[in-house]
């Protein structure tokens, strides 16, 4: 979706409609509890990186697979949808990148999935980034000339 840039990409995000049982990998800067809900109601799934200050309580712990590189996979709701009488529940895992040396932490509201399925989801999405990156190299596009749609076939050589 090409939009005039002005607009916040949650704002877009929440306007998109997925086919029941889709799962969108996005990053933090999708944060946002009630599109969460919405995804959850509407039989989408999601995978993103959980904010380090989300204010979440614990349901349940449950059992870590051996030798998955999973650390931690709970399932949690969060204090500001409860406070708004919203029950909705999912899950935190963290996930340890050895080829990166650190602790990711996954929100999912797919409740089913494998814990380290759900970090590999998570992962692919940087195939995304990295074909962007790759088209941007391709068609040697360093700035865009401006913000609208138009704009952007020009830069990029399309007219």
């Amino acid at each position: 979706m090409i939009t005039e840039g002005k607009k916040h990409e949650i704002r877009v995000a929440r306007q998109m409609q997925f086919a029941r049982g889709t799962i969108l990998a996005f990053d933090r800067g999708y944060t946002d509890y009630e599109w969460f809900m919405s995804l959850t109601e509407q039989g989408v799934y999601f995978v993103t990186r959980l904010k380090e200050n989300a204010d979440y309580g614990v349901v349940e712990k449950r059992e870590i697979p051996q030798r998955r590189n999973v650390l931690r996979d709970e399932v949690v709701f969060f204090y500001k949808l409860a406070r708004a009488s919203e029950e909705a529940f999912f899950r935190r895992i963290e996930f340890y990148d050895k080829e990166h040396d650190r602790v990711l932490v996954f929100l999912t509201n797919h409740l089913e999935l494998a814990a380290a399925t759900v970090a590999a989801i998570y992962k692919e999405r940087w195939q995304i980034e990295l074909f962007f990156r790759a088209l941007k190299q391709s068609l040697r596009v360093k700035t865009f000339v401006g913000t609208s749609a138009n704009a952007l076939k020009r830069s990029s050589g399309r007219r």
